[in-house]
């Protein structure tokens, strides 16, 4: 069965620092490039149908930003060539036609850009979508071992904070760096052009600039990565103390948490402070870089107009170019900013995408039109941790329509016998047949259909009590819905609801009793119409009223299939046909429950427990 963990045992805060494996300060410089690849690898995935669209996109951003880098040149063409004509009497007519382009350029300018937004946007929005859609459908086909070791909080911080950091990259981010990147290099251009030695000039602090950037750039890594992995804590805490809560509130765990809380939640200030510092020193010393260039430019380019070495227009042109040039690094602090805290997600997301599930699919799968529910373990050895071997050597056959019921001690390997069965875990060595096929060689859709478990977490989903049993079959009809809770016992107990099998449930089935949901879980089972149905431990947590109540839905719901029934309430136990007794991972006893009874032995000792409890 899947452990739930609880708030009761909430480790410290240094603890939930260990709890992400991604935690990644101190990994060589060759992981963190096979991460960057892996990374890279996703965004290009992602990237690829939308090829055309950026192609066009790119077209758009380029004429936008021609129509921006114009203006200052026709400025400087207003002033040179149409301000002297005017001063001779010749009249306005060349400044009007420079004014007239202007307007053209700055419209041309808008227009493109308002193209560029909307298609950028919509390009962003597909592919979030499309990263959505992946990871939580990988989520959901990976397997019970990797979800018993990746916390729910993580889950979540990957679909919720990890997208909405790429979100921010595809909606403002790539825009600010395109725009960004083709001004300055066009800047650079045109002050070229324009005048070479002033050029020269302006461009001799870019060494110090790049210097400058790279240095920032670098730093950024480290900071946005542990930006990410300190979130993803405070979210991995939240939700873990909140699914339980049940637990938090009865140990009186709650003044605990919110010291741990409290501390994730300094850590992740800090590393937001950090970041902040970062761009508190890059943006001010960037506009001082570019001021003090203009200061030089203006006064180096005034001592050359007082020669007559350039017109004013010249002047004017480049300290509006300047101008264009140093505020796009300010766009580029941004943007790494918004670069680095999307990379370390993507990093996160990547490896997610690129775990591969435990028990993966059947490359050639076979067929099984018809189980019958035939189970046979051959010599089946299995190891959660390699070293402390669960089962060390099983056989086992269990004939098509057999009840067959476990009882051991705590650890004896009856739960991981069932998980074995519904192939949750593949066997370390050895194999389980079903039907005379390897588990292995059938696909997923097969083997749900003909293999179904019912624990006792009797996990409710949000939605009606008629959904909760049409989950077992979700194409059935409301008839079939109510006939598979009539034959179970449930039919009378959901009619007497507020809106009979309309009536919402609740989160995790909160608005019904224990047993309630297990008789919903129970219809669903027998809608589903499984060959083979494992009940694991599905009466622990009823009471005596409720249990006689499930027992004769038991009756029901065993009937001509075969059964997997893992109980310590040997009530449960007397309706199997046959009884395994589990120790170690091997089975020490095997028969009838009366014949076992009658043998005086584990089993027995067992049974003559349970009825001195029960007097």
């Amino acid at each position: 069965m899947t452990t739930t963990t609880t708030s009761s045992t909430t480790p410290s805060a240094a603890d939930w620092r260990g709890v992400a494996s991604e935690n990644q300060d101190d990994l060589s410089e060759t992981v963190t490039v096979l991460l960057r690849e892996r990374s890279r690898r996703l965004l290009g995935d992602l990237l690829t149908p939308h090829r055309k669209a950026i192609a066009l996109l790119t077209g758009i951003i380029i004429v936008s930003n021609l129509a921006g880098l114009a203006i200052p040149y026709l400025v400087k063409v207003g002033i040179d060539a149409g301000i002297p004509p005017m001063l001779k009497g010749t009249g306005p007519g060349t400044l009007l036609t420079v004014v007239g382009v202007i307007l053209a350029a700055a419209v041309t300018q808008a227009l493109t850009r308002q193209a560029f937004l909307q298609l950028s946007g919509r390009i962003g929005q597909n592919i979030l979508l499309e990263l959505r859609r992946r990871v939580f459908d990988h989520f959901q086909r990976l397997s019970l071992s990797f979800h018993e070791k990746y916390t729910s909080g993580r889950v979540i911080s990957r679909l919720t904070s990890d997208i909405d950091a790429i979100a921010e990259l595809l909606q403002s981010g790539f825009d600010g760096l395109v725009t960004a990147v083709l001004t300055m290099f066009g800047t650079a251009a045109l002050l070229l052009v324009l005048d070479v030695h002033l050029g020269l000039v302006a461009l001799i602090p870019l060494p110090v600039l790049l210097l400058f950037t790279r240095w920032f750039r670098r730093q950024s890594a480290i900071v946005y990565r542990r930006t990410r992995e300190t979130v993803a804590l405070v979210i991995v805490h939240f939700v873990e103390s909140m699914t339980g809560i049940r637990a938090v509130q009865a140990f009186r765990r709650e003044p605990r948490n919110q010291e741990i809380f409290k501390q994730l939640n300094d850590d992740y200030r800090g590393a937001n402070a950090s970041s902040m510092h970062l761009i508190a020193v890059f943006m001010p010393g960037i506009k001082l870089i570019g001021n003090v260039t203009v200061a030089g430019v203006l006064v180096y380019g005034g001592w050359l107009a007082l020669h007559g070495e350039v017109t004013v227009g010249v002047l004017a042109a480049f300290l509006l170019y300047l101008r264009q040039f140093y505020e796009p690094m300010q766009e580029i602090s941004q943007f790494y900013n918004t670069l680095q805290s999307a990379g370390a997600a993507l990093e996160k997301l990547s490896g997610v995408l690129e775990e591969e599930p435990a028990v993966p699919e059947p490359r050639e799968p076979k067929a099984l039109p018809k189980a019958r529910g035939k189970v046979k373990f051959e010599d089946v050895r299995f190891a959660y941790v390699e070293e402390r071997p669960i089962l060390p050597g099983l056989d086992l056959t269990i004939p098509a329509g057999q009840s067959v019921a476990l009882v051991g001690s705590t650890g004896a390997g009856k739960t991981t016998l069932a998980k074995l069965i519904s192939r949750f875990y593949d066997p370390t060595a050895g194999r389980v047949l079903l039907d005379g096929v390897d588990l292995r060689e059938l696909d997923e859709p097969t083997l749900r259909k003909a293999v179904v478990m019912v624990t006792q977490e009797n996990f409710l989903f949000s939605g009606t009590v008629a959904d909760n049993v049409r989950f077992g079959r979700p194409g059935a009809s409301d008839r079939e819905v109510r006939e598979a809770a009539k034959a179970i016992g449930a039919h009378e107990f959901i009619s007497a609801l507020p809106d009979g099998y309309d009536t919402e449930v609740g989160k995790r089935g909160g608005r019904m009793s224990a047993g309630q949901r297990q008789l919903v879980a129970f219809a669903r089972a027998f809608l589903a119409d499984p060959a083979v149905l494992i009940l694991d431990e599905a009466t622990s947590s009823l009471d005596v009223p409720s249990e006689r109540l499930v027992q004769r839905a038991l009756r029901t719901i065993l009937a001509d299939r075969t059964a997997l029934i893992i109980a310590h309430r040997l009530s449960t136990v007397e309706i199997a046909d046959r009884v395994l007794v589990m120790e170690r991972g091997e089975i020490v006893e095997d028969g009838s429950p009366d014949r076992l009874i009658a043998a005086s032995g584990r089993f027995a000792g067992l049974h003559q427990a349970w009825l001195d409890s029960l007097s």
